[in-house]
């Protein structure tokens, strides 16, 4: 007569060491990074998508509560993991080194839904070294009167830089306001020679 199986003895320690094993290797969702620009420390993020975020640490309250924030909205799977963002910190140090015109990295529009990633993607498209106004943005958008809202999206980016919402003028040619402030914003269009050195 067979004897009847038994279940292998649970141990937990083994568990929990399989388990912290399988988080250690296993893909983020979101992988991050530190990066030192000549505009301050920013905050990147990216999904296997592409990009998803460029945040000014300073302005966005620590990478603590940048990377609590990416958990609460991206997913909860998210991992410090420079490598993965090697070469948007690379394109980063060719754009303020005068090396890059255009940031050819794939970006994720996850944080951005219906007309504000209309009017980002509207500012996207704005080359290097040009300026728009918020109604060219807005009406690039597909709402030519709707220019306060396309003020409110260009002030939530979530891709400062990348998506270069620095090069938005007030009509007249004014600064009008930049998430992060307004000297960054300074900085930047003097680095495309927009405004002189």
């Amino acid at each position: 007569m067979t004897e009847p199986l038994a279940p292998p003895p649970f141990d937990p320690e083994a568990a929990a060491a399989a388990a912290e094993r399988f988080a250690a290797a296993a893909e983020p969702d979101v992988a991050y990074a530190l990066h030192d620009t000549p505009v301050g420390r920013v905050v990147l993020a990216a999904t296997r998508r592409g990009l998803v975020r460029v945040a000014y640490e300073d302005f966005n309250g620590g990478e603590d509560e940048v990377v609590d924030d990416l958990a609460r909205r991206v997913s909860p799977r998210v991992l410090r993991a420079p490598a993965r963002l090697d070469e948007v910190r690379r394109e980063l140090d060719e754009f303020f080194a005068g090396e890059r015109r255009a940031f050819d990295v794939a970006l994720d529009w996850s944080l951005v839904q219906g007309f504000g990633r209309k009017v980002l993607q509207a500012t996207a498209r704005i080359p290097f070294g040009e300026t728009g106004s918020y109604a060219s943005v807005a009406a690039g958008a597909g709402s030519p009167k709707a220019v306060r809202a396309a003020g409110t999206a260009l002030g939530r980016n979530p891709m400062p830089i990348v998506v270069p919402c620095h090069r938005v003028l007030r009509s007249g040619g004014a600064l009008g306001g930049y998430t992060g402030g307004v000297q960054r914003k300074v900085t930047l269009l003097t680095v495309e020679g927009v405004l002189p050195a």
